[in-house]
């Protein structure tokens, strides 16, 4: 089959890209940004261009079967650039791909279009909540799919967890950072809380899956994360054992820690955003229930083998990206006066 993956320059489109690459099949790249994966790149073909350009998304679409929609403005971006991109830039794909018959239509959505709910687990009929522009936009890119799913087009949405795995930096560089440097890494409250992840390498199965099993079970929405995870402070804690300086992970208060993190935001001193820091110290975790049953998904990673996984990743490319940042998921984020709380831990 021909695939078109939007942000396949991404953290989630290289794996992506990677993997359906391996299982025989022919990708197109869509990304605004440089596809700079020379392992890769001339195995694909390659289209730098935004999703918001509709002539661009309309060049694109020619001779698809499947679109995995996974590009988006992350929180990081400006407010108008996020809302522009994930929702005007889903529906400009989505139109498209209805006009030149695309077979199925997968979008990768979020689980933060949940917002900080009072329960758990999550099940895919809960009520969205985002919080801030990033998840308030990610609930409207659904909408603008579902609206095409009642048209009788197959459109597949997915809810991940936070994936990690390689070519993962982001706010994930801190921990990965900080332990590798020999130091320990702060935890806002106890960290008594259980926040699910997820390997990417499960990710891109379950996104497989929904695209090759029949579109009567797939033609649905699915929460997908990790079957098995402890305690924040347990599963971070295997990261600063693998790194092996005999550090801990360090609790702090978690109202005053909350109140200086929406101040650093507030002046730019911090890369740590709301949705960030108000769920750190909270539970979060989906059920995979459905996913399991209707799919047949079997995630092989815990949490603890995921970051472990990732933070192999990075001992042996941190050289590659030191003095890089950014705001995707596949740069370092500036650090800015946390690199200074560093020293204390």
């Amino acid at each position: 089959m021909k695939f078109l993956i939007t942000g396949g320059a991404g953290f989630l489109g290289i794996n992506l890209v990677r993997y359906l690459h391996t299982h025989g099949h022919q990708i197109v790249s869509l990304d605004t940004a440089e596809f700079d994966y020379p392992d890769i790149r001339d195995k694909i073909t390659i289209l730098t261009g935004d999703i918001r350009d509709k002539n661009m998304v309309g060049d694109a679409m020619q001779n698809i079967d499947i679109v995995v929609h996974t590009a988006a403005a992350l929180p990081l971006y400006k407010p108008e650039d996020i809302f522009s991109t994930d929702v005007e830039g889903t529906r400009n794909l989505i139109e498209a791909a209805e006009k030149n018959n695309v077979g199925r239509f997968i979008h990768i959505s979020s689980t933060a279009v949940y917002g900080i709910p009072d329960h758990h687990p999550l099940y895919e009929d809960d009520k969205l909540d985002g919080v801030g522009p990033y998840g308030k936009a990610k609930i409207q890119a659904e909408e603008e799919c579902l609206n095409f799913r009642t048209k009788g087009m197959c459109v597949p949405i997915i809810r991940p967890k936070s994936f990690i795995g390689p070519e993962r930096l982001g706010v994930f560089d801190l921990l990965y950072n900080w332990a590798k440097d020999g130091h320990g890494f702060p935890m806002i409250g106890k960290g008594n809380n259980r926040y699910q992840l997820l390997d990417v390498e499960d990710l891109c199965e379950a996104i497989y899956i929904c695209c090759t099993l029949d579109k009567e079970k797939v033609n649905d929405t699915f929460n997908i994360g990790a079957k098995e995870f402890t305690t924040m402070r347990e599963d971070y804690q295997a990261v600063l054992d693998y790194a092996g300086h005999n550090k801990k992970i360090k609790a702090l208060p978690e109202q005053p820690v909350i109140l200086t993190l929406r101040m650093l935001e507030a002046v730019k001193l911090s890369p740590l955003y709301k949705w960030v820091y108000e769920t750190a110290s909270k539970d979060s975790f989906v059920s995979i229930e459905k996913a399991e049953k209707v799919l047949g998904f079997t995630p092989k990673y815990s949490n603890k083998d995921a970051l472990i996984r990732n933070y192999k990743w990075y001992l042996e490319n941190h050289e590659d990206f030191k003095n890089k940042s950014g705001v995707s998921h596949r740069v370092p984020w500036k650090q800015g006066i946390l690199r200074v709380a560093k020293m204390f831990f």
